[in-house]
């Protein structure tokens, strides 16, 4: 589970997002809200890249704050628009993730395989599309052993037939290896797509669950 403490992140003087108490139990989680609501700054806070009041624990032992390479180890983010030097392929980029996240360099080829994307694996990824970085970005979040995956707008910038391996990917890592997603999007998951375990508002400034007549 992920754990929030007093959590509040400010720019200059505007309150950003403010969590005081906040549990999301393991599974497959849904967080929406309109743009501007708090939803990147989240994940961003999750994954230890910006700075913020409070803390966050992991499993119900690691602290941000305090055991913060352990906690890191347990966590992987793909960002909504990520951006990698050009002059990297995706071969050197999943070396680089497989060594910091000792993860397996041949388990992550086959998620581009899955993905479309494996024929440009020798090439810089100056000359993919957004599509095509989008998916690798995907396939790294996905490497070594990470208790959550935070995937921000998994779905945007990728077609129809890359959404249904995305999902396929998500319910298969979460049923074989018990990994939690925390999981932004605008656009609309269906039934068969995933089930999400629970559904989370960004709104206001702070995250509160989902009541069902709202999803």
């Amino acid at each position: 589970m992920l754990q929030f403490n007093l959590i509040k992140k400010k720019y200059f003087d505007a309150t950003i997002l403010s969590v005081d108490a906040l549990t999301i139990n393991n599974g497959i989680v849904l967080l929406q809200g309109e743009n501007g609501s708090g939803k990147t700054t989240l994940l961003k806070m999750i994954a230890g890249l910006i700075p913020f009041e409070g803390d966050i624990i992991v499993k119900n032992n690691f602290s941000l704050k305090k055991q913060r390479t352990a906690y890191l180890r347990c966590i992987n983010y793909a960002e909504t628009e990520p951006l990698y030097p050009g002059f990297l392929t995706a071969q050197e980029l999943i070396k680089f993730f497989c060594n910091a996240k000792k993860g397996s360099v041949a388990e992550t080829e086959t998620l581009l395989q899955h993905l479309h994307i494996y024929d440009m694996y020798k090439k810089p990824v100056s000359i993919y599309s957004s599509g095509m970085i989008k998916k690798l970005s995907i396939a790294l979040a996905f490497v070594g052993e990470p208790k959550w995956i935070l995937l921000d707008e998994p779905l945007i910038t990728t077609d129809k037939n890359a959404i249904d391996v995305i999902c396929n990917l998500i319910k298969e890592r979460n049923a074989k290896a018990a990994t939690s997603f925390l999981i932004t999007s605008h656009q609309n998951f269906n039934g068969a797509q995933l089930s999400f375990t629970n559904k989370l508002l960004a709104h206001d400034h702070t995250i509160t669950t989902m009541h069902e007549d709202n999803a």
